[in-house]
């Protein structure tokens, strides 16, 4: 009878071991439910950040040839014998004008502040100092008694150094793997100083006329691509086409009376410049 006891307790035990087996291995067998997987929304682009920055820059310009001048066609005539004054040889085609005229290149460095409205658009002023460009021409010879038969002689030397203070305007053309190419334009004023004459133009006293100064209206456009080194730092590559106006001497006068000066006009250049620029926010 003990015996017939244990033997169904361990039949019930065994029936309900294989049932729980069996609920485990179905349940093994069902899908798994996982939560839904929610998407973040694609952060929306942020509006450009605008803000104050400072830069320098250090160019070299190339001149185009510049066009020199007796300002005064009268200047340099001689009493012939006749008691009047010849006005020779300016009656006989454009003697006043120099030929072969050059000007060789010149260091620019400059200094300025802008302000980026957005990630397309900003402006700056910048002041710049070109320290002095050489001159030279050849011009018709002034002297009657050696040239009588008419000669241009390439005795025509001087210095041109340039300030200018110029508002740009410039549209940044958007960010390509870091590099962002910009084109620009400005306007604003140049100052030229002439030094160390060397003219065959010569006053009554047989000097070549004095260095001057003059005001011009300048402008420029700009292309050129920025390249950011920090958060705050980029390097400005960049070329600038720049007009600086016109340059003269002082005014020597000659033994009739008439009084002209040296001539230098349409002063440009092209110019390649590097640079930086700290943004303060």
């Amino acid at each position: 009878m003990r015996s017939l006891t244990i033997n169904l307790s361990l039949a019930v035990a065994a029936t309900f071991g294989l049932a729980a087996f069996s609920n485990t291995v179905r349940a093994a067998d069902m899908p798994v439910e996982y939560p839904p997987i929610i998407e973040a929304p694609e952060p929306l682009p942020l509006a450009a950040v605008g803000g104050w920055y400072l830069r320098g820059d250090i160019g070299y310009k190339l001149y185009q040839k510049p066009k020199g001048s007796i300002g005064n066609r009268q200047w340099g005539g001689y009493d012939g014998g006749g008691g009047t004054v010849d006005t020779w040889p300016y009656t006989v085609g454009n003697h006043d004008q120099m030929i072969n005229e050059k000007m060789l290149g010149a260091l620019d460095i400059g200094v300025g502040a802008g302000y980026k409205f957005n990630d397309y658009l900003r402006a700056d002023v910048v002041f710049d100092y070109e320290t002095p460009a050489k001159f030279k021409g050849s011009i018709w010879c002034q002297d009657a008694g050696t040239c009588s038969t008419g000669a241009y002689i390439g005795s025509e030397r001087v210095k041109i150094e340039a300030y200018s203070a110029l508002a740009n305007v410039y549209a940044d053309l958007g960010n390509f793997h870091g590099v962002i190419p910009y084109i620009g334009g400005g306007i604003g004023a140049s100052y030229l100083r002439t030094s160390d004459v060397q003219s065959a133009a010569k006053g009554l006293d047989g000097k070549s006329p004095k260095g001057d100064g003059k005001w011009n209206v300048a402008w420029a456009l700009m292309a050129g691509v920025e390249y950011p080194i920090s958060d705050r730092l980029s390097l400005d590559l960049g070329y600038r086409y720049l007009n600086l106006g016109d340059a003269q001497t002082a005014s020597v006068t000659d033994a009739q009376g008439v009084s002209s000066r040296m001539k230098y006009d349409d002063i440009t250049a092209h110019e390649v410049r590097v640079g930086l620029r700290y943004y303060l926010n």
